[in-house]
């Protein structure tokens, strides 16, 4: 069985050395720019150097859905800038009346309706490649916690104690051992393919297309069964149309490994989360390694919490200072169809 490593000297390691969460605070309206610029309603996190940029070419205003001048602005908005938890649907664009483009701050557009926006006129852009490095990196990075378990020494041991410490902490398997499958070959997929293939895995895809070699980094194309039933680890990178909802089925798990690692840093939505925890229930040696949930945050029905080989981090993927900056340079996409001029990223 797969095992995360309990707490221990990493922690205090992590506490040093990793940065504390930044709050952004809402971005003041430049008073230089005259009431005839566009108002653009900022709902969620920027990151401040494209939020100081955008701010110098139209009104920026940060308010969220629960404040109390939400309406108004949302009212006067030409343009809306939302990241992951605002929902653009029929009823917030049925009060925006002078909206012309909705800028999503990353990759996952679930919490955008597409076909009402399409249909309002209202243009949508993202950043799709904007965090494809870091999610990469990260699903390796849980994938090492998984594989090797590890400690920092805080004080000396015996030798005895030593001796015991790198017993207990030895590797069942190492990941030029293991078969990585991955489901979805986009631009994430085919960096985790990339990575697999460096570490000397056994690589295997499935996607709807036929991906050119430059892209499949030495993995070989297989079915949907023949995926689920080879990988030892499967992680998943499909897109979120509505049409993927619960993509990973009693169905899907039923073909998987007894001991597969599975990790999902993709979209909640894609895992029926009833199926995924009967599977892991009796399945005690696989391991679950779940970033993304849905809802989020989850409350205390959640079918996946208390299992014990099932992770749940609180979607962490993007997390790095690069990918948020990145997916805030959406702004310039959202100036761009402000401007008359075509996006380079659009969504509608």
């Amino acid at each position: 069985m797969f095992e995360l490593p309990v707490k221990s000297s990493s922690d205090s390691f992590a506490a040093a050395f990793l940065p504390s969460t930044v709050a952004y605070p809402p971005t003041p309206p430049n008073p230089a720019l005259s009431l005839a610029a566009p108002l653009v309603l900022q709902t969620e996190e920027l990151d401040p150097a494209p939020a100081a940029w955008l701010s110098e070419r139209a009104r920026l205003v940060r308010a969220g859905e629960g404040d109390a001048n939400f309406a108004a602005l949302l009212a006067e908005a030409e343009a809306l800038v939302v990241r992951t938890y605002t929902q653009v649907n029929t009823s917030v664009l049925a009060r925006a009346p002078r909206l012309k483009v909705v800028g999503r701050a990353g990759v996952g557009l679930d919490n955008i309706d597409l076909g009402a926006c399409r249909a309002r006129g209202v243009r949508v852009v993202s950043t799709p490649d904007a965090n494809s490095d870091a999610v990469a990196e990260y699903v390796f990075a849980l994938l090492f916690d998984a594989l090797r378990p590890r400690l920092f020494l805080e004080h000396p041991v015996d030798k005895a104690r030593w001796t015991q410490i790198r017993r207990e902490l030895r590797a069942r398997r190492q990941l030029s051992q293991l078969t990585l499958g991955i489901y979805g070959m986009g631009r994430i997929g085919s960096r985790v393919a990339r990575a697999g293939a460096a570490f000397s895995m056994r690589v295997l895809h499935h996607d709807l297309l036929d991906i050119d070699a430059a892209r499949r980094c030495s993995s070989r194309a297989v079915s949907r069964d023949e995926l689920l039933r080879e990988s030892d680890i499967l992680s998943i990178h499909v897109d979120d149309r509505p049409s993927n909802r619960g993509l990973l089925g009693a169905d899907a798990f039923a073909l998987m490994k007894p001991d597969v690692v599975f990790v999902n840093a993709a979209r909640g939505l894609l895992v029926d989360a009833h199926a995924c925890a009967d599977f892991f229930i009796h399945h005690p040696d696989a391991l679950a390694l779940l970033d993304v949930h849905e809802p989020e945050p989850f409350g205390p029905a959640y079918p996946l919490l208390d299992i014990p080989n099932v992770h749940l981090s609180p979607h962490l993927a993007a997390a790095t200072e690069q990918a948020q900056q990145n997916m805030s340079w959406v702004v310039r996409d959202v100036w761009r169809v402000l401007s008359g001029e075509a996006p380079e990223h659009p969504a509608t």
